[in-house]
């Protein structure tokens, strides 16, 4: 008998007001209501090369819903990135971002 194992991917889209779309299908270790973080530890990309900033607004799927909010700190270490939200809103089940 042959185990699968299916890995799961988190992604967050970040949203810029008066700019635009910052990343779509952003890879996060975490994504909850309170936050999400990024662990970069064996990696090219460090947390200061995202450019996530306070203002900015964060979409992503929880289960077959969407949800929105807006980050409100941005806390980066030496190899993570934390970001704290507030305001967050589960959308309609019609809704969809291209």
């Amino acid at each position: 008998m042959t185990q699968t194992t299916q890995t799961s991917f988190r992604t967050v889209d970040i949203e810029r007001p008066g700019y635009g779309r910052r990343y779509t299908g952003l890879f996060v270790d975490e994504v909850n209501r309170q936050g999400f973080s990024i662990d970069f530890t064996d990696m090219y990309t460090r947390p200061e090369m995202i450019d996530i900033q306070p203002g900015d607004t964060v979409r992503w799927k929880d289960g077959e819903r969407l949800v929105t909010g807006d980050i409100v700190a941005v806390q980066r270490e030496d190899n993570k990135l934390h970001a704290v939200t507030e305001n967050i809103v589960l959308l309609p089940p019609d809704a969809f971002f291209s």
